[in-house]
């Protein structure tokens, strides 16, 4: 009962031997707390509503599906000896109800590794509903998996499902079959799909002290150009050269994706929480994006919005820039590639300019040399054909003018300097 009164004379005491220069007595150390793993993320598909019916791309996906198993193949980043998985029901209208679901390392094709196969519960149960506009986190799962590791996620819809929230350019031969197949170390070939469906990440409990790097951009970051498969992305080929650092590279690309507008996706200021702040373990983000904001008004994509004026993608890039910081993320900001004749074998018109190149070089202009990322990649450097810069090198064209081929993104990953990528710690 004496307590605080002995607490108080020893405070007035210390407080006068300090006030008379002499040194008060050091409070004891606490003791160390061990460093835990956390959960970071190693893989990401960033949803996207399916469009409308007319638009200039099809979505090469069924309208639904009905008692029916979808197995998709991802390669993670950072490996870890635990696992969960994100499934999202963002675009739908009405409940998602998934059976059952399953991970495990893949195999060839459809199969799965023997011995691999792990059920995924959410709050326990094997099926869960997803309420719309709502994700599902699975509960932990124990599973080794190294980094580079590719996984199986197999989910099964028992009714009638519209296929309203996708990935379109998954890059990935996904399978579909009859049935709960869910547990099945092999789908024989039933329909196939390159979208991702529902699946939008897949987590780690990476080591101590783990880094997610985001790569938040278009089709040059979604990978339009490159070999499906074989994961030869940048942020794939980037995720490689990071594998023994303990750094995690996601991919929060979109096909089609602009800084300031909808169509094949919501904006970049719309998504950027969801794909990038909010993923877990984040703390750097590389932003590619804004050649679509340029060349897509005026063009059959959108043929009656007017030109856009650089000032206006900038501001975007300064919020971007600003909620990065709020959240302590690192970004970088990388410059915008060539286009000259771009996509001009395609039914796709006028999405090349004399006067859209003009803003695409005051973009990045500003990009170098403003100052305002925390760092620049100088893509547009990196793949150019230095005798005629307003194209890509042959060596690195997809042959469509505007993406990558897979040689093309090699060399952007290859030219990241990773310590001004990473900075100081």
């Amino acid at each position: 009962m004496h307590f605080p009164m002995n607490c108080q004379k020893i405070g007035a005491a210390l407080a006068l031997l300090s006030a008379l220069g002499a040194p008060a007595a050091a409070a004891p150390a606490a003791d160390p707390q061990p460093t835990q793993p956390g959960w970071s993320a190693s893989w990401t598909a960033s949803p996207q509503p399916v469009w409308e019916a007319g638009f200039a791309l099809p979505t090469n996906i069924p309208a639904s599906l009905s008692n029916q198993t979808v197995r998709q193949v991802a390669r993670l980043s950072l490996g870890g000896k635990r696992a969960r998985v994100v499934l999202s029901n963002e675009y739908g209208a009405t409940p998602l109800t998934v059976g059952a679901a399953h991970i495990a390392l893949a195999g060839a094709g459809a199969a799965t590794v023997a011995g691999s196969d792990r059920m995924l519960t959410f709050g326990g149960r094997q099926a869960v509903t997803i309420a719309p506009g709502a994700p599902a986190l699975s509960d932990p799962v124990d599973l080794t998996l190294a980094p580079l590791a590719q996984v199986a996620v197999s989910i099964f819809l028992p009714q009638s499902t519209p296929l309203a929230t996708f990935h379109w350019d998954g890059k990935q031969t996904a399978y579909i079959a009859p049935g709960n197949l869910a547990a099945a170390p092999q789908i024989k070939m039933g329909e196939t799909v390159e979208a991702r469906l529902f699946l939008s990440a897949i987590l780690v409990d990476a080591a101590p002290a783990a880094r997610v790097v985001a790569a938040f951009g278009d089709s040059i970051t979604d990978g339009a150009g490159s070999t499906a498969n074989q994961n030869q992305r940048w942020p794939d080929l980037l995720a490689q050269r990071l594998a023994t650092q303990n750094v995690a590279v996601i991919n929060a690309g979109i096909s089609g994706a602009r800084v300031l507008s909808d169509k094949m996706g919501v904006n970049a200021l719309a998504r950027f929480e969801r794909d990038v702040l909010d993923q877990p373990g984040v703390d750097t983000v590389i932003v590619l994006m804004g050649i679509n904001d340029i060349a897509w008004p005026g063009s059959s994509f959108t043929p009656q919005e007017p030109a856009l004026a650089e000032e206006r993608l900038i501001d975007g890039y300064r919020q971007l820039i600003a909620r990065a910081r709020l959240r302590h993320v690192r970004i970088v900001g990388a410059t915008l590639t060539p286009f000259e004749g771009a996509l001009q074998d395609s039914e796709l018109k006028s999405y090349y300019s004399a006067s859209k190149e003009k803003t695409r070089q005051a973009v990045n202009r500003w990009i170098r040399g403003s100052g305002e990322f925390d760092a620049v990649i100088d893509f547009d450097a990196v793949v150019r054909d230095p005798r005629h810069p307003r194209r890509f090198l042959p060596a690195f064209d997809s042959g469509d003018h505007l993406h990558p081929g897979d040689r093309g993104y090699r060399a952007m990953a290859e030219a990241i300097d990773l310590g001004q990528l990473l900075g100081a710690r």
